[in-house]
């Protein structure tokens, strides 16, 4: 859905214009953005234990998964039909799913998407597949949950974005290297999205449980950085052949929007174009031994970032980012005044 004022013209406050604007200044540069995401998501039981998340029985076995093995094929295969209807679905309905692999944790998924060579299309994509998975799990007589963090000691739900640009006069993608530190486009890119990445946390982390979701042992980077083939950083380029190389950003959650999580990585790249903006070297080995955390770990940090920013108000309205910390300020106040279980579990008779 798009949103437009009664003469027609684009609603200022609609997250996809909000992308399409950062988008006009790719057009401008004579440059196509093709994107694909990756979408983590837990199956749950309808059922809730005392008011909170559980994983579904299996149809095959009956009985709640405990594996927290990556891959790991049995998982699959206990909730194969429903997994294989949600593909099934995807194709029907054109949305560009291409595989679902067995997360990190009892019961999660991660299913790929396409490269498309729109943006646009590419989130469109993310929250259909989102709404897909959700009734095909129902279907099943089970539930899904793309929140960020819905179990603790487990890992959390993670959004992972791959971009690359494409020279529209060529369709040559400008990452292209068989050694991507020497190509200047990318290196530029990635400076930029790490510059700005501390603002654009907001977008790509925008609920206070999105922050529950960091920590090194679950593998979310929590410090800007980048390397090759490096899964510990927060921008990964792949190697796999020098016309495939991309940049893959791997910090936002499940539960971020797509449009806003694209456009703050797009004005991220286009900075870092623009201004030659170098990102330093490469992290080898795991970068949580050698970085300390020094993204925002909270969300009114975060949006304290976003509102101070700068650059991302040079690509995206202020007036927008006014309207989107009011609102997240707003959530913020009503969670600090309730009073959660654990207050009471510690406090109720103890003081």
């Amino acid at each position: 859905m798009t949103m437009h004022e009664l003469d027609g013209t684009p609603f200022f406050a609609d997250p996809r214009e909000v992308l399409r604007q950062v988008v006009s200044k790719f057009d401008a540069m004579g440059l196509t953005i093709c994107a694909a995401f990756e979408l983590e998501f837990y199956l749950i039981d309808q059922d809730n234990l005392n008011g909170r998340p559980q994983p579904p029985r299996s149809p095959i076995s009956g009985k709640r998964p405990q594996s927290t093995q990556v891959y790991l094929i049995d998982d699959l295969d206990e909730y194969v039909d429903c997994l294989q209807d949600m593909l099934e679905a995807a194709k029907e309905q054109g949305i560009p799913a291409d595989a679902i692999v067995k997360e990190s944790a009892p019961a999660q998924f991660e299913v790929n998407l396409h490269h498309v060579a729109d943006p646009m299309k590419a989130c469109d994509y993310a929250l259909l597949l989102k709404r897909l998975i959700k009734n095909i799990a129902y279907d099943h007589e089970m539930d899904t949950t793309f929140m960020a963090k819905p179990y603790p000691g487990q890992a959390g739900n993670g959004l992972h974005v791959h971009i690359s640009l494409l020279d529209k006069a060529t369709g040559k993608n400008i990452f292209s290297s068989d050694d991507p530190e020497q190509n200047d486009a990318l290196r530029h890119a990635i400076g930029g999205v790490l510059e700005t990445m501390p603002a654009s946390m907001a977008f790509l982390c925008p609920n206070i449980n999105s922050y529950r979701r960091f920590g090194a042992q679950f593998y979310v980077p929590n410090a800007p950085s980048w390397g090759l083939d490096n899964r510990t950083v927060a921008v990964r380029v792949p190697t796999g052949s020098s016309d495939s190389v991309r940049i893959e950003h791997r910090v936002a959650g499940a539960d971020a929007n797509p449009y806003l999580m694209m456009a703050s990585i797009l004005a991220g790249i286009h900075h870092g174009l623009t201004n030659k903006i170098e990102p330093g070297a490469p992290i080898e080995g795991n970068s949580y031994e050698q970085l300390e955390q020094s993204l925002p770990n909270n969300l009114r940090d975060a949006l304290r970032e976003l509102d101070d920013s700068e650059v991302l108000n040079q690509y995206i309205s202020p007036e927008y980012i006014d309207i989107f910390v009011a609102c997240k300020e707003s959530e913020l106040a009503e969670f600090e005044v309730s009073i959660s279980d654990l207050e009471y579990n510690w406090y109720l008779h103890t003081v």
